[in-house]
């Protein structure tokens, strides 16, 4: 896949565990790239290409105070995950349903 192609990707983008921890250390509200970086064992130059890629997909927002460069979570921007797993819900919800159905019978 275009390199270009996978940054603007969301799935591509939650794909990678490192971008999903730094998605959920945003949800508790913004933060400078070192305090993002503290708990990773990598070099802050890995985070910002992290970062990089989770904002060419729109999932975070920068802006700069002062010298540092904050980032904030766009959780609009996770709608087209939210939309693709509740079709699996839906499918699971009639599996488990009719399992249940099944069983009831079956007693």
């Amino acid at each position: 896949m275009n390199r270009s192609i996978a940054s603007t990707d969301i799935f591509q983008a939650i794909a990678d565990p490192t971008r999903r921890a730094i998605l959920e250390r945003l949800q508790h509200g913004e933060q400078p790239v070192k305090q993002l970086a503290e708990p990773f064992a990598m070099s802050l130059p890995a985070i910002s290409q992290h970062l990089q890629i989770l904002s060419a997909a729109g999932l975070v927002i920068q802006h700069r105070r002062g010298r540092q460069r904050i980032y904030r979570l766009n959780p609009l921007s996770l709608k087209p995950v939210s939309d693709w797993v509740s079709q699996y819900e839906q499918f699971w919800t009639a599996k488990l349903d009719a399992l249940g159905e099944y069983l009831e019978e079956r007693s």
